[in-house]
């Protein structure tokens, strides 16, 4: 199957306006790139961000550190096999291939790379619609893991959490999800912050260091291409992080999933003709234009972090300067994304649940677009007004998300905080 191809050129649409503020205070907001159209009423913005947990924190049993959900690392063999894991020692990080199951708790994984046990586009649909066919490398890794007893009985354990009979003869045949399968997940390692002592204690993206954010988003982007690799049929892998079981998380632990699906969806669909005829049309409503509001919260020499304009949950858009694929970047434009996008994640909190939203130029479309990440601040939600109407209420106006941010990285900086390169607007 081939990939899709951008649609052709529409006629202009009618001269956007993404931004006005009524006089009562109102602000109206359209999403220049989706259409998404958002209301923010006067006086909601100087809430706190972080929503009342639903329950009282407990004391963590340091008899379970490590063990307190199957993302941990004394429960390597709760997930499927691994694709890759990073290691770090005082000669620096090391990237360790298809571990095998007797080998894994030899070393501790800093961050991981495996197959999702409960895909949201499985292995069974790429198969049946699309006569996918696992990759050599699949193949290879999957017979090299079988060739281990421990392997094996791994294996086995997993099929057997997801059907309800699995004969030993069955394991070759449906085990090949876990080496072929199409939705990934990166896991870091901790599940508390350093020296813990309650259960809320959460280790989020801003707990990292920079440089192991870094590596984080590195293994994250060389996922994608990946998925991208390894089925031709893949037309899109999307890339996202949910922070906190408010914001969609399983897990309370710190991890992306990546995602191949085979088509662009509408946002994307409808924004291909507008690039085709506006080949600016990142720069001039991504990053001109908030410019000119004011929306700008800080830079480097490689990205930019501005007010998201239109979303419907208050949001900071963290844009790549240079277009191209995650993976044709260079490793110091990876680093100064990296290090805004860390430095949004200390600023907004580990206790404010969060969605990360990543945006790429796919393989099929020949139209360059920069790397985006849309950081969504998931303190409210949605109701029958929204639903209705299709115009959301976002209690906190793009302006009012510069300004706190602002502020709170001003603080860091002025506290010593390691925060990369970041210089504030």
């Amino acid at each position: 199957m081939d990939r899709v191809t951008p649609p052709p050129p529409v006629p202009p649409d009618e001269p956007l306006r993404p931004l006005a503020r009524l006089d009562d205070g109102t602000v109206k907001q359209v999403n220049p790139f989706t259409g998404t159209r958002v209301w923010t009423v006067p006086g909601r913005g100087h809430r706190p961000l972080a929503p009342p947990r639903d329950h009282r924190p407990g004391r963590i049993d340091p008899t379970q550190l490590g063990r307190y959900c199957a993302f941990c690392e004394g429960r390597y063999l709760e997930t499927t096999p691994e694709r890759e894991r990073l290691v770090r020692d005082l000669a620096g990080w090391h990237r360790l291939l298809e571990v095998p199951a007797s080998q894994l708790h030899e070393t501790t994984a800093e961050f991981r790379l495996i197959p999702n046990l409960f895909e949201i586009v499985s292995y069974d649909y790429w198969v049946a619609n699309h006569d996918y066919r696992p990759s050599p490398e699949a193949v290879a890794h999957q017979a090299a893991y079988l060739s281990e007893l421990a392997g094996r009985a791994h294996l086995l354990a997993l099929l057997r959490s997801l059907f309800d009979v699995v004969e030993d003869a069955d394991v070759a045949r449906l085990s090949m999800r876990f080496f072929a399968g199409c939705h990934d997940v990166v896991i870091a390692r901790r599940h508390f912050t350093p020296g813990a002592e309650l259960d809320d204690q959460l280790a989020g993206s801003g707990s990292l260091s920079v440089e192991e954010h870094e590596q984080y988003v590195a293994l994250t982007i060389r996922a994608m291409q990946r998925l991208y690799d390894a089925n031709p049929h893949a037309v899109l892998v999307a890339a996202f992080q949910n922070w906190l079981r408010p914001a969609g998380a399983s897990f309370e632990h710190l991890h992306k999933q990546l995602v191949a699906v085979d088509e662009l969806g509408p946002d994307l669909e409808r924004q291909l003709p507008r690039l085709a005829r506006e080949p600016d049309l990142y720069r001039r409503w991504g990053l001109d234009y908030p410019a000119e509001q004011g929306l700008v919260i800080a830079h480097n020499d490689h990205a930019v972090a501005v007010a998201g304009i239109g979303h419907q949950s208050p949001a900071v858009v963290v844009w790549a300067r240079s277009d191209g694929r995650p993976w044709e970047l260079s490793g110091p434009a990876v680093r100064g994304f990296s290090d805004l996008l860390h430095a949004v994640h200390v600023a907004t909190g580990a206790d404010v649940p969060t969605n990360e939203e990543w945006h790429h130029q796919p393989p099929s479309v020949p139209l360059p677009a920069p790397l985006r990440v849309v950081l969504k601040w998931r303190i409210a939600t949605p109701a029958g007004f929204e639903g209705g109407t299709k115009l959301y209420i976002n209690t906190i106006d793009p302006w009012t998300v510069a300004d706190r941010m602002r502020l709170r990285l001003a603080e860091l900086l002025a506290s010593g905080a390691g925060l990369g390169d970041v210089t504030l607007d």
